[in-house]
């Protein structure tokens, strides 16, 4: 199982290099928020509600569309973006959400958010966290 801890420091070490990110919250696969720079208990339910609407409307035009699996997305705004990374690991699946100020670079921001879910598993594996088997289609 993941440490909170892990996900904790990962958060920590993004907010510290990101300087576009505002707000960010790592959430696993049940839902359960791993880590979050939101203070607010509510206030960061209502963020991961949030984005657990826009990922499942993203989904919905995905598949009528016939597009490839969903792994991330950018929703702007002109007082700024969200951004969603959804990454399945050994671990089990985890998503990254994070809040950026208007006109963030969008690029370095995947590549950092991407980097922190890394740097998860990263700590995962090293911690001896058992990998999850995988069903066999």
């Amino acid at each position: 199982m993941l440490r909170r801890m892990d996900a904790a420091q990962a958060l920590g070490d993004l907010t510290e290099i990101s300087s576009q990110v505002v707000h960010v919250a790592i959430v696993d696969g049940e839902g359960a928020v791993l880590a979050t720079t939101i203070a607010d208990a509510g206030r960061a339910e209502r963020f991961v509600q949030g984005v657990a609407t826009l990922l499942e409307e993203a989904e919905k035009l995905r598949q009528a569309r016939g597009l490839p699996g969903l792994s991330q997305l950018e929703a702007a705004t002109l007082e700024g973006s969200v951004f969603v990374v959804r990454r399945e690991s050994d671990s089990g699946p985890r998503i990254i959400a994070a809040t950026t100020r208007p006109d963030p670079t969008v690029g370095l921001v995947f590549y950092d958010l991407k980097h922190c879910l890394r740097s998860i598993e990263d700590s995962a594996a090293a911690n001896g966290t058992p990998r999850r088997s995988r069903k066999k289609d």
